[in-house]
């Protein structure tokens, strides 16, 4: 199946004209079944996300995400804000044991303060904006804010008369606290974190809002909505949100602060009162959003400035209290499979989300040829890799060289491990992919099943030290030979370990 989701993202962290957008996806994790940190990683990789929002600071995940060059969003639950928002020393040491123990090695880029505070948990309001200076004073005091940023994510229901946005202000009740958030975030160069759910906004709209303008689907002219003030047409509801955005900002005179989204998407399921929580209006909300947020043309208020957006969610959260349509957000269930398919054909650098799980692990072209062969010996060796069919004459020996053979040796190991993104790494020299690595008959193996999971494996893990004299000898060889390559083997084992 030729399928496609996202993502490229090779943008930064911070949103500004001439800057490329990207598409992030937040992880929750009201799941019965939660995947291990190595499995949300090996599926992160598998589709190329690069951009990822995370509810807390988990620290399997936070050390699952180090050395992947994934950016990473770190939040400080609501039910945490009111003692970090009262006390320097709480938000140096939650500071210390979050980010800096993790920094550089996983990529932090940002730090969420709260969530939707303003909405949902008013009576900790007076402390937000504390709670984030104190955040960004540790940061200052450990050279780190430079790297990342501190911010604080609103729901778009803050923001009143949002139509036409040009008109847009924000709930006047909230002013001490927005303006003296906008302040901070406009003083250390610093982004608006906006939730924005146009899903909500129609289904509240009494029938004003078309559920096609919802959707990105494209509008005949007289249906386009038009700013009054402006004569802007617009032809979604996500871009007004994010236009009545910067318009509620500069009401309150702040004109040069960038917008991200960090939540938007559409349930693919509901009960009989949410009839449009479909998986064919999910898999179209998500797909048009994608195309429109990495063709960079940005708003019709700010043509050509990126809006970053990070798609909620990565997983279905079949544990979220709520209506049924809480727990029917994700763009996978637990288990690794696509709720569907998202249709992203000609949108440019996008890979499979199709993961039935067809990922496969390779080596990396530019690996040192001795680190590769050396990998190569310890996966045919130790890691009980049967190799047979790279000897000459055999199905996968051609193309004879180094990363060819390594690369049907690793992708064997790989599977056999389950695919986590442990067993595919043989000390930096190879990565996963989604493209299959199989060529003329040498068919290399796929998935042994849709979880990604196989039963009763023992092979060792690439730190073992265990010989087993039953373990195949490399290539298959016998006799003399083999007692050579044997001894070669294990001298390279030493090394290589």
């Amino acid at each position: 199946m030729a399928l496609l989701i996202l993502l490229l993202l090779l943008a930064v962290s911070q949103t500004t004209a001439g800057e490329d957008p990207y598409i992030g996806v937040n992880i929750g994790t009201d799941l019965s079944d939660m995947p291990h940190p190595t499995q949300v990683v090996a599926l992160l990789k598998a589709q190329r996300i690069q951009h990822v929002r995370l509810y807390n600071a988990d620290q399997g995940m936070l050390v699952a995400l180090a050395k992947t060059g994934i950016r990473v969003m770190v939040s400080i639950p609501n039910e945490e804000l009111l003692g970090i928002g009262q006390s320097n020393s709480t938000a140096a040491n939650w500071v210390s044991r979050n980010i800096v123990a993790h920094y550089p090695a996983t990529n932090i880029t940002s730090i969420s303060v709260g969530s939707d505070v303003l909405t949902t948990l008013p009576n900790a309001a007076p402390v937000l904006v504390n709670a984030i200076k104190f955040v960004h004073s540790a940061l200052v005091a450990s050279h780190l804010d430079k790297q990342i940023k501190v911010s604080s994510p609103i729901s778009s229901s803050i923001i009143l008369d949002s139509f036409p946005p040009s008109q847009a202000f924000f709930n006047r009740s909230w002013n001490p606290v927005l303006v003296p958030l906008l302040k901070f975030l406009q003083s250390t160069d610093s982004f608006l974190m906006l939730n924005a759910y146009p899903y909500y906004d129609y289904r509240q709209s009494n029938g004003a809002i078309s559920l096609d303008y919802a959707l990105f689907k494209p509008l005949a002219p007289n249906k386009e909505a038009v700013d009054a003030n402006t004569l802007v047409h617009y032809t979604n509801v996500f871009d007004a949100i994010v236009d009545a955005t910067y318009s509620a900002m500069a009401f309150l005179n702040f004109t040069n602060i960038p917008v991200i989204v960090t939540e938007t998407g559409w349930p693919s399921k509901g009960d009989s009162i949410e009839p449009d929580a479909t998986l064919e209006n999910a898999n179209t909300y998500n797909s048009n959003l994608i195309r429109h947020v990495m063709n960079k043309t940005g708003t019709p208020k700010n043509p050509g400035v990126a809006v970053s957006t990070y798609i909620y969610e990565l997983y279905n959260e079949d544990m979220k209290p709520g209506p049924l349509s809480e727990k029917h957000w994700g763009l996978f269930e637990a288990n690794g499979d696509p709720v569907y398919i998202l249709r992203l054909t000609g949108s440019g650098s996008l890979l499979s989300n199709d993961t039935t799980n067809q990922t496969y692990c390779t080596a990396k072209d530019d690996a040192d040829p001795k680190m590769l062969q050396a990998a190569l010996d310890w996966a045919c060796g130790p890691g009980k890799v049967d190799c047979s069919p790279l000897l000459q004459g055999k199905p996968c020996y051609e193309p004879d060289n180094v990363i060819a053979h390594a690369t049907y040796a690793f992708n064997t190991y790989y599977h056999r491990m389950g695919k986590t993104s442990d067993a595919c790494d043989f000390n930096g020299v190879a990565d996963i992919t989604t493209t299959d690595p199989s060529h003329g008959s040498c068919r290399l193996p796929e998935s042994l099943g849709r979880d990604g999971t196989m039963a009763n494996i023992t092979a060792p893990l690439m730190n073992s030290t265990s010989s087993d004299s039953s373990a195949r000898s490399f290539y298959g060889m016998g006799g003399f030979t083999g007692i050579l390559v044997l001894i070669k083997v294990m001298l390279l084992t030493v090394i290589y370990l």
